[in-house]
């Protein structure tokens, strides 16, 4: 079969414009200002005001006229999650320019603007013409570099989810990889010969040989300063179940399982724009879960990075296999001149790792808040506050002990899935700590990647969550115990 070629754009629209000519004021309006911001209008727009019924709902924009009817100012209202509210504005305005203006905007700042306009931009329809949206109109001296470099990762992660599996291959993570690198200079190793992959990455080749498209492990280096924190990211770009097959409705969306491998490509491309001061490793196992005589089958005992013999208990939990490379990978040298990895590149201060990993965390709690993992409990508490604060949420699940030697009860081997089918998002993490270590200073995120619905600057499809969080985490140095 011959795939389609996949543009690797890492540029995104923002919907920011320099250009003020001809911008509307759009006033943003906390609750506690609505009758200051009311005052300042004249006596025209307050009668249109009173006569529109106007009740400042959150996000709705109210477009105000001048004496010759043109709109002479707009007012927008805000909530507890001004992005979004921003968002919201963004989308129902007319595609024209629009001027902020803050004054009685509370404790709104303009970088919650820019965010919510930024990420109404995104849109997912390549059949379609594209939508031209409104714009915002901010000096290179307003807007804020790092909501912009997010801005572009997470659309980064959403285009990529979105993206069909026969254009969205093993081979199409490579080059968005690629694509960063060469624009942000990183150094960048990808393993993909079959006879290397199996000796390297034994698990990853065993989980994607039977596709069309070759599986490959993607090592990336970026930054020459800073506490060295490592990304990992499951990259299934479609999941069958392999010979423990799903059925039609539990594939339908199975191109979103390389979510992983989106979300750390999204959050090193948001670190690397706005220049943090880190040094960024990315590891990716890249694979198809797909079903031929080459697939591995149900008990089968495969081969590991780490040496550790594992006995597959469904071929549908392929992912946690892959990570288990990964983590290997991310703290143990090797002897193949191949991966040319300095040794300063292990060792991690801090290391995570997104994946579409369970559907038991989807059943604990639902598919907008991810499920974290972490050794470390200065990790849980920090992630939850943050996001919390970012309306970009986590929710801490234990690494119950009790279910550790569920692990053990491989006829030949450790199990990759247990003894139990009940608390499947914990038997899945306690695996993957098989191979991260309980010492290491390490977070697991169990992220769903998708928007069932749409929401205002969440667009139904392929999304980004957690990431934000995550920067933030990183940005701040706040995974460390000693970090204020």
């Amino acid at each position: 079969m011959t795939y389609p070629s996949y543009d690797a754009c890492i540029d995104f629209p923002d919907g920011l414009s320099p250009e003020a000519d001809k911008a509307v004021p759009i006033m943003f309006v906390c609750v506690s200002e609505q009758d200051a911001a009311t005052a300042s209008l004249n006596a025209m727009q307050r009668n249109w005001l009173s006569s529109q019924g106007f009740d400042w709902k959150a996000g709705t924009p109210l477009l105000l006229p001048d004496d010759e009817g043109s709109i002479a100012v707009v007012l927008v209202g805000l909530g507890d999650n001004p992005q979004w509210d921003a968002a919201a504005a963004a989308t129902a305005l007319p595609s024209q320019s629009f001027v902020p203006d803050m004054r009685f905007a509370g404790s709104c700042c303009l970088a919650d603007i820019q965010l919510g306009w930024g990420l109404a931009q995104y849109q997912f329809a390549p059949h379609k013409s594209p939508r031209i949206m409104a714009r915002l109109v901010l000096t290179s001296e307003q807007r804020d570099v790092v909501v912009s470099a997010q801005i572009q990762g997470i659309s980064l992660t959403r285009e990529m989810i979105n993206q069909p599996a026969n254009i969205m291959t093993p081979a199409a993570i490579e080059a968005v990889a690629r694509q960063i690198a060469t624009t942000y200079k990183a150094d960048i190793t990808v393993v993909s010969d079959e006879a290397e992959l199996a000796r390297i990455a034994p698990a990853i080749h065993v989980v994607g040989r039977a596709a069309e498209v070759a599986p490959r492990m993607i090592d990336m280096r970026w930054g020459t300063e800073g506490p060295l924190v490592t990304l990992i990211g499951k990259g299934v770009t479609f999941d069958s179940g392999g010979l423990d097959i799903k059925p039609s409705r539990a594939m339908e969306m199975m191109k979103k399982d390389m979510g992983g491998a989106a979300h750390v490509l999204g959050l090193a491309l948001a670190l690397m724009a706005s220049s943090q001061k880190v040094r960024l490793r990315v590891l990716i196992g890249a694979a198809e879960n797909a079903i031929s005589e080459r697939s591995m089958r149900p008990l089968d005992v495969i081969n590991t990075a780490a040496g550790i013999k594992v006995e597959v208990g469904n071929t549908d939990a392929e992912g946690r296999l892959i990570l288990a490379d990964l983590l290997y990978h991310a703290q143990h040298t090797s002897q193949e001149p191949s991966l040319s990895v300095p040794e300063d590149w292990y060792s991690p201060d801090f290391m995570i790792d997104f994946a579409t990993l369970t559907g038991a965390a989807r059943v604990a709690l639902g598919t907008e808040c991810p499920a974290l993992f972490c050794n470390q409990d200065h990790i849980g508490t920090q992630m939850m506050e943050i996001g919390h604060h970012l309306d970009d949420p986590v929710w801490r699940l234990p690494l119950f002990e009790k279910y550790d030697r569920m692990l053990d009860g491989g006829q030949a081997g450790l199990s990759s899935t247990g003894s139990s089918g009940y608390g499947g998002a914990i038997t899945a993490a306690l695996f993957l700590r098989r191979f991260a270590g309980r010492d290491t200073n390490w977070a697991h995120i169990d992220v769903m990647a998708w928007n069932l619905s749409s929401r205002a600057g969440r667009p139904k499809g392929g999304e980004a969550m957690g990431l934000r969080t995550a920067f933030a985490l990183i940005a701040e140095q706040r995974y460390r115990a000693d970090a204020d």
